[in-house]
């Protein structure tokens, strides 16, 4: 059985950073994730999109951003349950908790933290008969890595953020892009809008509206796709392509989580963020996405925050009645876990008779 002091379900950015919140308590940190590497949804669903409001940092890629929290945590060597979903939570006498994986690997700890994202997601498929036949050999429901599509002649469908801002991106990429969409009006932030429309006027996106794909051609590879039209009097458009990306997002579940006896509303735990983001349960806490709250925002620096405020009263948990101190990384530095030490230098001041 693996034991620590507090244990992470979900090794998304928040998760990661509260390793790093932990180990300026001196608390020892393991964290449980379904995906084969930690990052959470910024490793396995959009790597290489920028995200813009992260602090001192105008702009930043997700798996970018990922590398860096895995740096700063490095030195607080925290473990990892990768590739094994969370699925059963057992109190112990103690007080202690046991969560044990898919896959039998138990995990004790007096503290679990809820730092699961949004949960686990399946993407929301479009209703073509033979869609499953084409799944890696054409079809995919995110992209992961660009080059992939590097000289092809990719389709993808959807109308929001993801679909607008991808369809641009590919334009540097693939030999040739065509979005489509069943309305003229698109869902996502107005730049994206006018940007796609702009390349759509110089021909480096074949902008498709009114419309849907509808079929899918191909033997061991996708081929083909068919575009039907909403106006009947349009002909079906038949496309060669190498890839079709039908990008209708992604529907979050809690999984087993779900099972747990927490107090859940709409998908998200509910917790006590006027005190310490803790649960219905005490000594299960959860933060980031996959919590709720009047007035929550569910952006990844509102995470951040709240690992922050959740590891000192963690900490009292932990060690009750031992008195802690908070002192500023500028005052106090780093101290890891494996010996290194990070703090500013001392300015020698010489006074002068």
């Amino acid at each position: 059985m693996i034991k620590t002091d507090m244990l992470i379900i979900g090794a998304g950015p928040t998760g990661l950073f509260t390793v790093f919140e932990a180990g300026l308590l001196k608390l020892k940190t393991h964290l449980i994730d379904a995906l084969p590497q930690p990052g959470g949804q910024c490793s396995e669903i959009y790597p290489k999109k920028p995200i813009y409001d992260i602090p001192a940092f105008p702009e930043i890629l997700a798996g970018t951003l990922v590398d860096n929290l895995m740096e700063q945590i490095k030195p607080f060597e925290p473990g990892f349950t990768l590739g094994e979903r969370a699925e059963t939570l057992d109190k112990l006498e103690d007080g202690s908790f046991v969560v044990t994986t898919n896959k039998g690997t138990q995990h004790n700890a007096p503290v679990v933290v809820i730092a699961g994202g949004l949960g686990s997601f399946e993407p929301r498929k479009p209703p073509i008969e033979n869609i499953v036949n084409f799944e890696d050999t054409g079809v995919a429901y995110m992209i992961k890595d660009p080059e992939v599509y590097r000289d092809k002649k990719v389709v993808i469908s959807g109308g929001g953020d993801s679909a607008l801002d991808w369809a641009i991106f590919l334009t540097d990429v693939a030999s040739e892009v065509t979005l489509v969409h069943r309305r003229d009006e698109f869902r996502g932030a107005l730049d994206s809008v006018e940007k796609a429309a702009e390349l759509a006027k110089i021909g480096k996106i074949k902008l498709i509206t009114k419309a849907e794909v509808k079929e899918l051609h191909g033997k061991d590879q996708l081929e083909a796709v068919v575009i039907k039209h909403t106006d009947k009097e349009k002909e079906d458009t038949y496309l060669e392509v190498d890839n079709f990306i039908p990008l209708f997002g992604l529907s979050p579940k809690l999984g087993p989580i779900g099972d747990w006896g927490l107090d859940i509303e709409k998908n998200a735990i509910k917790v006590n963020n006027a005190r310490d983001y803790q649960t219905n349960i005490p000594g299960v806490y959860a933060i980031g996405d996959v919590n709720t709250y009047e007035g929550k925002l569910k952006l990844i620096l509102s995470g951040f925050h709240e690992a922050a405020v959740m590891c000192q009263f963690a900490y009292q948990q932990i060690n009750p009645g031992k008195r802690y101190v908070m002192k500023y990384t500028t005052v106090g530095g780093v101290e890891g876990f494996d010996g290194s030490k990070k703090e500013a230098k001392k300015e020698v001041v010489q006074s002068i008779a």
